[in-house]
């Protein structure tokens, strides 16, 4: 599951709010999910102070049981770890209309138990990686202690300097790719142990979306790719057109040639594999270099706009600037899913629908008479 801090981001603000105030918050977050799970690993739950519900584990499924156990821990001051799935099952403590399967570590969150929050809500602010690593299960000596990492310190421990080691080597890898997950290892941190549950989840700065071609199809790709939490930049060539009016989605516009401005992104490690691309120019001298250098990225998603005719030449002219098959077959065109779209907004849903059923690996097809889950998860 990646992205998961995305989820937490959403109460981060009324946590950090009440902590400073010196107040004990009850928090459920989601550590685990199987089949067709309405959140995704990383979402949480807030019990305030003054009896205030903040977020969702579920969608409305388990809110009331979350509620209930998080006003306990409080009370009690003792983490526990909850499973949540279908009701005809007695292992499960509340049943899921949507036949999912949710584990939910409720725990009570204070200046004492995490001192590190405040640096954690900084980072967040600031669009820097940070990751949070708490043991979820194991021994009640180490239920609940946790490691928070960046890029270049840590601080906090697991409980023995070999296990927050092995953790953060890996755990770091996680944050780097912005995957929120679980890892178990043995209580001196063999990695092939599973006497500890560990959930790890990664704040990384959000992930981007470049927009090539200010046109006006571009303003209605930046809006939604910002609706959907992107760090939208519209990047184009001609001064006149590339202006922050007349992209006022737009995280930034930047004034340079595409593959020139790629190019130096990808030099200064700003693009990643949750990196989009939309080439909307649909002009070779723009779109041509642009794509020589796009299609050979580790990145999420290329798409690139344009009638048949436009595709086929433009594969012709990749191919004799040397790309091969399997770079060519990376390029979504003509862009998007096939939704009859005419209006530049529709365009933008049919691209955002494309970007999303690659993520998760949907087919694009109606789920009217589909089967199989709903939810899906990345690997799956």
């Amino acid at each position: 599951m990646t992205d998961g801090g995305g989820a937490m981001r959403d109460v981060l603000d009324d946590l950090i709010g009440w902590w400073q105030a010196g107040e004990t918050v009850g928090v459920g977050t989601v550590v685990g999910t199987w089949r067709s799970a309405p959140r995704p690993a990383g979402a949480a739950m807030l019990v305030g102070p003054d009896g205030t519900a903040v977020g969702s584990v579920s969608g409305g499924c388990v809110e009331g049981a979350v509620y209930a156990e998080a006003t306990d821990v409080v009370a009690s001051g003792e983490p526990t770890l909850e499973r949540y799935g279908v009701s005809d099952d007695d292992a499960f403590a509340v049943g899921l209309t949507c036949g999912g399967i949710l584990d939910v570590y409720v725990e009570a969150i204070s200046r004492e138990s995490f001192p590190e929050l405040g640096e954690v809500a900084a980072s967040v602010g600031a669009h820097e990686p940070v990751a949070v690593v708490t043991c979820v299960k194991g021994p009640a000596d180490r239920l609940g202690k946790r490691l928070v990492l960046w890029p270049d310190r840590a601080s906090g421990t697991l409980g023995a300097q070999r296990l927050d080691d092995a953790v953060a080597d890996d755990a770091r890898g996680m944050l780097a790719a912005g995957r929120t997950a679980t890892l178990t290892y043995g209580s001196d941190g063999q990695r092939r142990g599973d006497e500890l549950t560990l959930f790890v989840s990664s704040f990384a700065p959000p992930a981007r979306m470049v927009v090539f071609g200010a046109i006006d199809f571009a303003a209605a790709v930046a809006r939604v790719g910002a609706f959907l939490g992107y760090r939208v930049t519209v990047c184009d060539a001609r001064p006149v057109f590339a202006t922050a009016r007349r992209f006022p989605d737009a995280d930034e516009v930047v004034v340079e040639w595409p593959h020139r401005y790629l190019q130096s992104q990808v030099d200064a490690g700003a693009i990643d594999e949750r990196t989009v691309l939309c080439v909307l120019t649909h002009d070779p001298k723009f779109d041509v270099p642009l794509l020589e250098v796009a299609l050979r990225l580790p990145v999420a998603y290329v798409g690139a706009m344009g009638s048949r005719r436009t595709h086929d030449e433009r594969l012709a002219r990749l191919r004799e600037a040397g790309l091969g098959e399997d770079e060519l077959l990376r390029l979504a065109s003509p862009i998007g899913l096939d939704l009859g779209a005419r209006t530049p907004e529709e365009t933008a849903v049919s691209i955002a629908a494309e970007i999303i059923a690659g993520r998760w690996g949907g087919s694009g097809e109606r789920l009217t008479g589909a089967d199989g889950p709903i939810h899906r998860t990345a690997d799956r």
